[in-house]
């Protein structure tokens, strides 16, 4: 059987067809591998494919696809303001860890800034 992969785009998500191409082949019986080589990506992404879209009935494209894309739309990104960079500016130079800065905003502004991201 030869294989033709099927790239995963700029943002690396799986597409609608990818998906449609996974359920396929796993109905074709090949293990995940297989079905990775196929598609051109990672066995990890077939792996977290079927486990994260994965419904009570099975793998089924068309609602992996719809969860996936619900899944991309909840996820936040918290932007730092610059209200909220002065305080970290000050809280440092009053010799504050980041540790203790970014337990500070959480607590106070429910801003989960990590102190990796103050430290950088």
């Amino acid at each position: 059987m030869r294989h033709y992969p099927i790239k995963a785009g700029a943002g690396k998500q799986l597409t609608r067809e990818q998906r449609y191409c996974i359920y396929t082949l796993q109905k074709a019986e090949l293990n995940q591998t297989e079905i990775a080589q196929a598609l051109g990506v990672h066995k990890s992404t077939i792996s977290r494919e079927l486990q994260r879209n994965r419904g009570q009935r099975g793998y089924r494209p068309q609602q992996a696809h719809r969860v996936a894309q619900d899944r991309q739309r909840d996820h936040v990104h918290h932007r730092i303001t610059s209200d909220i960079w002065d305080m970290v500016e000050l809280f440092i130079e009053q010799d504050w860890s980041p540790e203790k800065v970014s337990g500070w905003l959480y607590k106070n502004h429910q801003s989960p800034f990590s102190h990796e991201w103050i430290y950088h």
